[in-house]
């Protein structure tokens, strides 16, 4: 009979642990005072951008879609994960964040630099010239630099 109740405790706890409501800091974000995330991917190893896209999704389920912004910032060898001829399994990923209205900026330098083209790169990313001084500019904005390492 023990082991019994000590089994149900478990399950109870698991079950618990596992459903856990996010509690959000005050002030709690809003329509009108929402979370602002920013992520750098600078680099272009298969399993870093992926990793990248798991923590947005990982943001995306705990907060209302209201609540939320998500951008992020492409330089130096990450702009390679964005080209037409990267992983195809991962631009899907990359496409479907931006279905969910995650911005996906690139470096303009980076493609200069490279020789790229916009023509090369996917539909739905926008640009800006010098990709880590937009990082640098949204965090002093105040936004919260979330790069998983």
């Amino acid at each position: 009979m023990k082991i019994l109740q000590n089994m149900v405790m478990v399950v109870l706890l698991l079950s618990t642990a596992l459903s856990a409501k996010m509690i959000y800091a005050d002030p709690k974000p809003t329509f009108d005072n929402p979370r602002k995330i920013i992520m750098r991917l600078t680099s272009r190893d298969v399993h870093a951008a992926n990793h990248l896209i798991g923590t947005i999704n990982n943001i995306l389920k705990e907060y209302p879609p209201e609540t939320l912004q998500v951008a992020v910032v492409v330089y130096g060898p990450g702009m390679r994960v964005l080209r037409r001829d990267y992983d195809a399994q991962t631009l899907k990923r990359v496409r479907s964040l931006l279905m969910y209205d995650v911005e996906i900026i690139g470096c303009i330098n980076t493609m200069q630099t490279m020789g790229w083209t916009k023509k090369e790169f996917i539909d739905g990313i926008s640009y800006v010239q010098a990709g880590v001084a937009e990082a640098i500019e949204r965090q002093v904005g105040g936004w919260i630099d979330a790069t998983p390492y």
